[in-house]
């Protein structure tokens, strides 16, 4: 059987090393004789787990002490209704950057609870992160949310936001642990493990605690952000395997060399993809702009940029004969997209690039 290559935009490749550790650990769980499967979300066993879980994201991300660290149900887009929930109340209204798909799933939800202000002109075409200076921000506004990286168009931010004392809210889904970055800037950051950090199941939130104690009479339990910092994340039974996974990537991660090591393979191993299409001479398009183009998702064209349909059919079939699998653009954009998370190697992504260019070679006029 050919091996393998994975570039799926989520739920994601894990790494191979975590595989190997869950095979060992599956129906032996922490040297209890059973699995953590069938544990109790209120045994000494699970709770050394979560604390673990909470410990590791704190280091690798240098977490501020004034910041909770909480594991939630419903992925990202539970916390699409969780952030106004629970941010909103203060005025009433917030602000909404819409760069793409998901910032703008986001906004749509946060109108169920509040105002929303959208701080960027409507539009069906995300290339790009308009400059700072044409933002229309509001104030007034409970905070400001972003989508840090937007998995569907590959539209990512380089840079942080100055939101004047606004909170800022970072979803961050898709680049969560591909970088550092400096928490003490946001008020909250949250995101679905199943793209970068994990599997589906399991959303990962760190709050400040100056932003709890706030949420709307309406607020669900479920998504109670101040109810699940006192119960420390177990208010219910939690999504245990999910977050035992998430746990054991972020280890990972750590010895791997951190994040410093996760940002330098990232600028690797998207440059030689974004390398191939840029001296392609138009056969491969990326749509994004240079200073806003995605180090976890990039979508591509072929042909030209609004893509040539056969040959964009003809390259996905060619790449699932090599064993590169889930490489379809979104069914909102089309075209190509590799994703090239964390646990993508260096070695996968060049044999991507070695049959886009040979591929480039068969098909140029």
């Amino acid at each position: 059987m050919v091996k393998i290559h994975n570039f799926g935009a989520g739920p994601a490749k894990l790494p191979e090393e975590v595989y190997d550790i869950i095979k060992n650990e599956l129906t032996n769980f922490g040297g209890t004789g059973i699995s953590l499967l069938e544990t109790s979300h209120r045994s000494q066993t699970y709770l050394k787990l979560n604390t673990e879980v909470q410990d590791v994201v704190r280091r690798l991300l240098n977490v501020p002490c004034n910041y909770k660290i909480l594991f939630l149900a419903g992925g990202g887009q539970g916390q699409f209704a969780a952030v106004p929930l629970n941010l909103i109340s203060r005025t009433g209204t917030a602000d909404y950057v819409v760069t793409g798909t998901w910032s703008d799933k986001a906004a749509k939800e946060a109108k169920k609870y509040g105002k929303v202000n959208l701080v960027l002109p409507a539009t069906d075409r995300h290339t790009g992160i308009p400059d700072v200076s044409t933002w229309k921000l509001d104030p007034n506004a409970s905070y400001v949310h972003i989508c840090t990286n937007e998995t569907i168009h590959g539209v990512e931010f380089d840079f942080i936001p100055d939101t004047k004392g606004v909170p800022l809210v970072a979803d961050m889904s898709s680049n969560f642990m591909s970088k550092k970055i400096d928490v003490s800037k946001f008020g909250v950051i949250y995101g679905g493990a199943q793209k970068n950090i994990g599997t589906a199941g399991v959303a990962l939130v760190i709050v400040r605690e100056d932003l709890l104690n706030q949420a709307l009479p309406t607020c669900p339990s479920i998504l109670d952000w101040t109810l699940t910092a006192k119960n420390d994340s177990i208010l219910n039974t939690p999504p245990m395997f999910a977050i035992y996974i998430m746990g054991r990537v972020l280890q990972w991660i750590e010895r791997e060399g951190g994040l410093d090591k996760m940002s330098e393979m990232a600028t690797k191993k998207s440059s030689l993809v974004y390398k191939v299409i840029e001296e392609s001479n138009g056969f491969y398009y990326a749509p994004v702009v240079k200073d806003a183009r995605s180090k976890m998702n990039i979508p591509f064209r072929i042909g030209s940029p609004e893509g040539n349909d056969v040959l964009e059919k003809e390259f996905l079939k060619g790449a699932e004969a090599r064993g590169l699998i889930q490489l379809k653009g979104h069914r909102m954009v089309g075209g190509i997209r590799a994703s090239t998370y964390n646990a993508v190697t260096v070695a996968e992504v060049e044999t991507l690039v070695s049959y886009m260019k040979d591929f480039h070679r068969q098909h140029s006029k």
